[in-house]
């Protein structure tokens, strides 16, 4: 075996799949280790720090759902683990997923499934390891770009919210950039040389929420939550509207005394954390509702900060535009490219719904799939779609119409959901009542077409 090919840990009690499994990863050039249950499987993946895992959900001993929990709260970036099971409900998937599994195979397995999932999961993992310094690095020196009058008050404002411990509150739509405006009040604050945690409320279920947010003791060891990695530093809690109610009394008993118990610790543990919040819903609405504690928000609401939609600065279009090109330049090795000024001044009119987001993403789009240096106007009303250029009174065939089934109907489905996601203001309950999808296939639904929640 070659020391430098990746190291599979599969965990299975059927000696049959084992055997099976194992035998195709070798012929592909894998190394394999295996385990037929728990205990063992602790032992190799503390011995072997595997590159990959490959963890069946029913086994004699612990089974593989308590074992993930038990890795991920060891270890909050652990190695991909693909989970597989013979009689899986779409609950259990779910709950996989969201705990942190890369994804989730279903027993007879499809080989060929098998073999391309491993393979995306290792690629993943890989880039993510070494670009790891490197994001970091761009991630926190990235400053709000743009020159506008609107971008120039709201980093002032910053500014000077970053001299006072006063706990920010961002409001604004989906993808205008909260998280990165977060960063600069946490870079221009007297927090900045300690973490930045980052963390979507609405991924972490509710029964495993007070684990996630206060840590816990076990087997004699200490598992710290978020409030306690984000110490000397800074917490941001995107789309806090989503918490559930038992964890928002938790937090609010949290940051009233700075003090909070782990889950099965009797000590209390003193933190110094700034915590910065956002929410794309009005916040006054679910307290009024009843969704969300009065308390809780006037205790996270001291400063409240609206950041502008894109279309309300669209003077700093071609300067983000710019910078984008840049930086997937500069992270992805892409060729140069260049937007011509009728497609920058198409692009100021635009109404950018998705905000600073979908710029992104439609710079990513033409930087990977266009060719030439020029990206012209023409080629950018193609990437955005039918929607984006004048009225035409002849019919259009949508794009998807000329893919295979599948992947049409996976087109509309993500293309419906994301719709209505921001229709529904980012809640997933919302959601749900607004498609008729019950909110656990609702769940394992988002997460297959690859849906930020």
């Amino acid at each position: 075996m070659h020391t430098s090919a990746p190291l599979i840990l599969i965990v299975d009690d059927e000696p049959d799949i084992r055997r099976l499994v194992g035998e195709i990863l070798e012929d592909e050039g894998y190394q394999v280790a295996m385990a037929e249950n728990a205990v063992t499987a602790r032992q190799l993946k503390k011995s072997l720090h595997p590159h990959l895992i490959l963890l069946d959900i029913w086994m004699p001993d612990t089974d593989g759902i308590t074992l993930l929990k038990e890795w991920v709260a060891e270890d909050p970036v652990i190695c991909p683990v693909i989970m597989m099971s013979g009689h899986g409900s779409v609950e259990t998937a779910v709950e996989a997923t969201r705990l942190g599994a890369y994804d989730f195979l279903e027993k007879p397995l499809s080989l060929a499934k098998l073999l391309l999932i491993v393979e995306r999961a290792l690629e993943t993992s890989q880039l993510q390891q070494e670009n790891a310094g490197l994001k970091q690095q761009l991630v926190s020196d990235i400053d709000p770009v743009g020159k506008s009058a609107t971008l120039a008050r709201i980093k002032d404002q910053l500014k000077r919210l970053a001299q006072h411990n006063a706990r920010v509150l961002f409001s604004g739509e989906a993808g205008v950039g909260k998280e990165l405006f977060a960063r600069y009040l946490h870079n221009n604050s007297a927090h900045r040389d300690g973490p930045f945690i980052n963390v979507a409320v609405g991924s972490i279920s509710p029964e495993n929420s007070a684990v996630e947010f206060f840590g816990k003791e076990a087997g004699g060891k200490t598992y710290p939550g978020l409030l306690e990695r984000a110490h000397r530093g800074t917490l941001f809690m995107g789309e806090i509207g989503d918490m559930d109610k038992e964890t928002q009394l938790k937090l609010l008993s949290a940051l009233e005394s700075s003090t909070f118990l782990r889950a099965g610790g009797s000590e209390a543990v003193h933190v110094d954390v700034r915590i910065i919040t956002a929410t794309r819903i009005p916040l006054d609405d679910e307290v009024k509702a009843g969704r969300f504690r009065q308390d809780l928000y006037y205790l996270l609401n001291e400063v409240t900060l609206n950041i502008a939609a894109l279309r309300e600065h669209s003077e700093d279009i071609p300067n983000l535009l710019s910078f984008y090109v840049d930086y997937y330049v500069n992270r992805d090795k892409l060729p140069f490219r260049r937007f011509s000024m009728a497609a920058q001044n198409f692009l100021r009119n635009y109404s950018w719904r998705g905000n600073v987001r979908e710029l992104k993403n439609l710079v990513q789009r033409l930087m990977i799939l266009g060719v030439g240096e020029d990206i012209e106007l023409e080629e950018v009303k193609a990437a955005l779609g039918n929607g984006a250029g004048e009225t035409n009174s002849a019919a259009t065939v949508p794009d998807f119409f000329n893919l295979p089934l599948k992947e049409a109907r996976d087109h509309f489905e993500k293309t419906y959901l994301e719709y209505h996601f921001e229709r529904s203001g980012g809640s997933v309950a919302k959601l749900s009542a607004a498609v008729g999808m019950e909110r656990t296939h609702l769940y394992r639904k988002l997460h297959s077409l690859n849906i930020k929640l």
